[in-house]
């Protein structure tokens, strides 16, 4: 089904039930299981909307596996382990992961790998990928097994539903997803209210008239759910996205369909979805739940204190001259502030007096 039926249904929705959160309608968008977005669409590379890291680098994956296998040393070797990986895409990034981890003796053996996706698309990607690795399939963090845990996941927060509340003369109130006369999906304001006012962080809520607050409960729920499993068990888990921490940059959201800015009420279903990741409300949720939390730290000063330059270093030894042109180019638009270095950050969440992983040592 095309964005014009998801629309009508949409539509129909609306009238039936009232305007829907900006957060329903990016579940709806994003993951319909007959017209979603993920549900139809392989997204990623250049025939996709979106390039990622480990897509644009092989240096990526590699030195975030090593660092995911030496935080496994440091935590006496648990076998097994569970490694997770949120959001795994084409399972590029856990490719050179593995491959990498390689070198440390007995992790490989060790490691039970769990692929945390619902795409039937990407599912089949990873599975030509990473199908000797035996990885077992969960639907979403609950389902994955017990046991000391290694969690990854790359711009993976910044796909999830979030809500836009704006301040209005007296409370706040929240943009809602309406339908206008013709057909077609609009943005509306709800009500002013003191129940809105309360979902604003506090440091926030004497924001000026107009002023818009993204918040993510989703992002929220999944610290909450990941700091209650490290209390329990040990391990790490890694987030790697681009967004913010401290002061917000107001309405971040938009629509991505074939490496092009488009509408966000524009087609359902046909474009990705995303806003900046809040890493100080993350934290936050999983420092309540009692896990320690290291960072943010921008992508540039982790994957520099991960050896990613000697790891290119090593590259361009054995490399042709393209291969040089293209390694070279790669890491630098990993690292360069004036393309993914600064607005990129990691955040990791560890069991509470657990070793810094490396990269957060700093």
């Amino acid at each position: 089904m095309s964005g014009p039926d998801l629309t009508a249904r949409l539509v129909r929705h609306i009238r039936a039930h009232g305007p829907m959160t900006i957060a329903s309608y990016m579940a709806m968008a994003l993951h319909d299981p007959q017209s979603g977005y993920y549900a139809r669409r392989q997204p990623l590379g250049a025939a996709g909307d979106f390039v990622t890291a480990p897509e644009i680098s092989q240096i990526f994956g590699e030195v975030v596996g090593l660092s995911c296998a030496d935080f496994w040393r440091n935590i006496s070797r648990p076998d097994p382990v569970v490694l997770a990986e949120l959001g795994p895409g084409l399972g590029t990034l856990m490719a050179d992961f593995l491959r990498a981890a390689a070198v440390v003796p007995g992790f490989r053996e060790a490691a039970r790998l769990v692929l945390i996706d619902a795409s039937p698309v990407l599912r089949e990607e990873q599975r030509q990928r990473l199908g000797a690795f035996d990885p077992f399939w969960a639907g979403g963090f609950d389902e994955v097994p017990d046991g000391p845990l290694l969690l990854v996941a790359n711009e993976f927060l910044d796909a999830l539903p979030i809500r836009q509340l704006v301040r209005g003369r007296r409370q706040w109130r929240e943009l809602l997803v309406a339908a206008d006369a013709s057909g077609g999906l609009c943005l509306s304001e709800g009500p002013e209210s003191p129940a809105v006012t309360l979902l604003v962080p506090p440091q926030r809520r004497e924001a000026p008239p107009g002023a818009i607050v993204e918040i993510c409960p989703a992002a929220s729920t999944l610290a909450a759910a990941l700091a209650e499993r490290l209390t329990r068990q040990p391990g790490a888990a890694l987030f790697v996205d681009y967004g913010y921490a401290g002061s917000a940059p107001g309405a971040t959201l938009a629509a991505i369909d074939g490496h092009r800015a488009v509408g966000v009420l524009d087609r359902p279903g046909t474009a990705d979805l995303s806003a900046h990741v809040d890493f100080t409300a993350f934290a936050a949720a999983a420092r309540a739940g009692g896990a320690a939390v290291h960072g943010p730290v921008t992508q540039r000063d982790f994957l520099t204190a991960l050896g990613a330059e000697t790891r290119l270093e090593v590259l361009l030894r054995k490399a042709s001259p393209a291969q040089r042109g293209l390694l070279e180019t790669g890491l630098r638009r990993l690292i360069d502030p004036q393309e993914m270095g600064t607005l990129f950050k990691a955040v990791a969440v560890t069991s509470p007096g657990l070793p810094a992983p490396a990269g957060f040592t700093g």
